[in-house]
């Protein structure tokens, strides 16, 4: 991040890049978590920006209308959360986007929401608890399927529908995680990356600049400067 920062320069307008990650979910669509480990610490003003990013990218890379953006927090109410959270709530109230406001954890996967903001350590332990449990899953699978005959005889019947689930939690099948607010394009891959996730990594980046993400970025936040954003210096 901080190579890409200094290299690339930053879209006029944002303070500091987040990391986004596509996360799959039971509406078939996936759920756009920022920051996920760029940003360890974060303001409220952070989060908008965030926010505005994951907005953009949704409806360009997943062609989602007017995204559901919401930020994470421990309950669904909005005085609850952290001072980040808290501060945040307002200025995302602020922004010329669908903001639905609060959303718990057990609700990222299934679709409550397209656009999901936190901060990068908050966001990076989410990625990384998924990321482990879809491993535990597949691996408790593959033990009950071969446990008897019976078993493996259904698993031979119902192979398609195994083979659909390990498409959609597949990382490679995302490619990468997009650095948003850097100038140019920037993919950040996972260490263990093969080559479906290189090639999807190289699919994700010529759809991000043939879509012009960078330049709706810097236009989305420069209108939401022309709305008044005196919140933010409050905030921070």
């Amino acid at each position: 991040m901080a190579t890409a920062k200094m290299v690339q320069g930053m879209v006029p307008g944002v303070d500091r890049p987040a990391l986004a990650s596509a996360l799959p979910t039971l509406r078939g669509r996936p759920t756009v978590l920022v920051d996920v480990g760029a940003n360890v610490d974060s303001t409220p003003r952070m989060l908008a920006q965030f926010a505005v990013m994951g907005e953009v990218y949704s409806r360009v890379i997943f062609h989602v209308h007017n995204p559901r953006v919401a930020i994470l927090s421990i309950g669904e109410e909005e005085h609850k959360g952290n001072d980040l959270t808290r501060g945040a709530t307002p200025l995302l109230k602020s922004l010329p986007i669908n903001f639905v406001g609060n959303i718990e954890g057990r609700d990222v996967f299934t679709g409550a929401a397209d656009v999901i903001v936190c901060d990068g350590f908050t966001g990076n332990v989410v990625l990384k608890v998924s990321e482990g449990l879809v491993d535990v899953m597949k691996g408790m699978l593959r033990q009950s399927l071969a446990a008897n005959l019976k078993r493996r005889v259904g698993y031979l019947l119902s192979r398609s529908a195994f083979s659909d689930f390990k498409k959609r939690v597949d990382y490679s099948e995302a490619g990468g995680a997009p650095l948003l607010g850097v100038k140019g394009v920037c993919i950040i891959c996972h260490g263990s990356s093969n080559s479906n996730a290189v090639k999807n990594a190289i699919r994700v980046a010529a759809d991000y600049a043939q879509g012009g993400i960078n330049t709706q970025i810097e236009e989305e936040l420069a209108r939401w400067s022309s709305l008044g954003a005196s919140a933010a210096a409050k905030a921070d």
